[in-house]
């Protein structure tokens, strides 16, 4: 056994708060995408063993927060603008067609859950989060799926919105956020009033400006001090 790993640490701290911390810094973009996350600085960050750091980086590396890469360690996922791209344009086939479906089968129920949903998406618009941010926007799209009633279809949009989420999470502003809400509101009254046409308009048009608003500047800050990013 390695010293590191059976040395006396001093927190507490579970991997899952680890993930939530490490998370929380990637959103605020301290640690940017490409960031090498390596165990034994984080070890000694977290005053843990590097084997809870290991459970912390691969319930990050589930969330597509992190990719790990053998041999070579866990970095900070760095979505490419080709694949930015190519995520939207996927979305885009496929939630126009969601559309027409959702206005057939919403009912009011539905309807109340979506606005509650808005309403928090809101709140989270107010907040310095842009994790939770682009979760709540993401899942918006997913309940209409739900509310479609096809698991099929249900599960692809929810591999897209996760994609797309992490992308909006890393490489769009606030004020973009906010009008991604505002667009919500105005599909979902589209919708409500049984105008599947241009309810579909405004969902092409939503994700048309979503896609146009992200900023791939460069390669970002370039490399970072994992510890001072963690500790800022």
């Amino acid at each position: 056994m390695t010293t590191t790993d059976t040395e006396e640490k001093t927190s507490t701290r579970s991997s899952a708060a680890i993930a939530d911390d490490i998370a929380a810094a990637i959103a605020a973009r301290k640690l940017p995408p490409g960031t090498k996350l390596r165990e034994e600085a984080l070890s000694r960050v977290y005053s843990v063993s590097r084997t809870k750091i290991r459970a912390a980086l691969l319930i990050l590396s589930k969330d597509k927060l992190i990719n790990i890469v053998p041999d070579k360690g866990a970095f900070v996922s760095q979505p490419t603008e080709t694949e930015a791209r190519d995520v939207f344009a996927a979305r885009r086939i496929i939630e126009a067609a969601l559309v027409a479906q959702f206005v057939e089968k919403a009912r009011p129920a539905d309807y109340v859950r979506l606005e509650k949903h808005i309403r928090n998406e809101r709140a989270a618009v107010a907040r310095p989060d842009s994790k939770a941010r682009s979760q709540l926007l993401g899942d918006f799209h997913v309940l209409l799926a739900q509310v479609v009633g096809n698991p099929v279809l249900t599960e692809i949009v929810q591999e897209l919105v996760a994609r797309s989420s992490l992308i909006t999470m890393l490489y769009q502003s606030v004020r973009d956020a906010a009008c991604s809400s505002d667009e919500h509101v105005a599909f979902l009254q589209a919708a409500r009033a049984g105008d599947a046409a241009q309810a579909a308009a405004l969902m092409l048009e939503h994700l048309n400006h979503v896609e146009a608003a992200l900023r791939f500047d460069g390669a970002g800050p370039g490399p970072v001090d994992l510890v001072a990013g963690l500790l800022a």
